[in-house]
């Protein structure tokens, strides 16, 4: 299987990388648009701040690319962010695969976000073999909302959506590649997920 691993000066590659060595494959480190666009699954990461990241996608073209893509494409962290429509750090316009804004906790939340939380209201085959109330590895300042797309939630000062999906985008906030064997199996199922028809909805989780 080819998994194309987006290279932009922005992301936890190496960790990726080696997750990914674990269950047995190699991810491809690439900018190239013709290894990423026959690549079978792509994986989309990112670590940092917003402005720049975006700032790097587009002077790659990468900005315009990756929303056409149109196998399986996972975001991590600042990967998912940059796949909604704008982030409030740096006040930045993303890639707007997800009809949604990303937002900063309030001043009375502890920043960044860091450490282990659960995920729950799991709704994607993405979670398959995953139980409720999972705990996964996070650091962040800004969150994304809930709404159509979520397909996995925590609770952090107020409940948040820690998984998105439309079509076949998906994007997590936490880090499966550092989330110990839950991560794996997330990572596994990625690999696994077969490509989605555009306009479909996320399936339900039937375990």
């Amino acid at each position: 299987m080819k998994i194309a691993i987006i290279d932009y000066g922005a992301g936890n590659i190496k960790s990726i990388q080696f997750a990914l060595i674990r269950l047995g494959f190699e991810g491809i480190l690439t900018n190239n648009p013709n290894d990423i666009q026959s690549a079978e699954k792509v994986i989309f990461p990112g670590v940092g701040e917003a402005s720049s990241a975006m700032k790097k996608l587009k002077n790659s073209g990468l900005d315009e690319l990756i929303p056409t893509l149109k196998q399986p494409v996972l975001g991590i962290c600042l990967g998912m962010q940059l796949m909604c429509n704008h982030t409030e750090e740096g006040n930045t316009n993303g890639l707007g695969i997800f009809d949604t804004n990303v937002v900063q906790f309030s001043n009375q939340a502890k920043v960044p976000h860091m450490g282990w939380n659960t995920i729950f209201n799991l709704q994607s085959p993405l979670f398959q073999g995953i139980n409720e109330n999972e705990y996964l590895y996070l650091v962040h300042s800004f969150y994304v909302p809930l709404s159509e797309n979520t397909i996995a939630m925590t609770n952090y000062e107020l409940q948040y959506s820690s998984a998105l999906q439309l079509n076949n985008f998906y994007g997590v906030q936490f880090h499966p590649e550092k989330s110990g064997l839950v991560g794996e199996k997330l990572l596994q199922n990625f690999l696994n997920l077969k490509p989605v028809t555009r306009n479909s909805q996320p399936e339900n989780l039937i375990k």
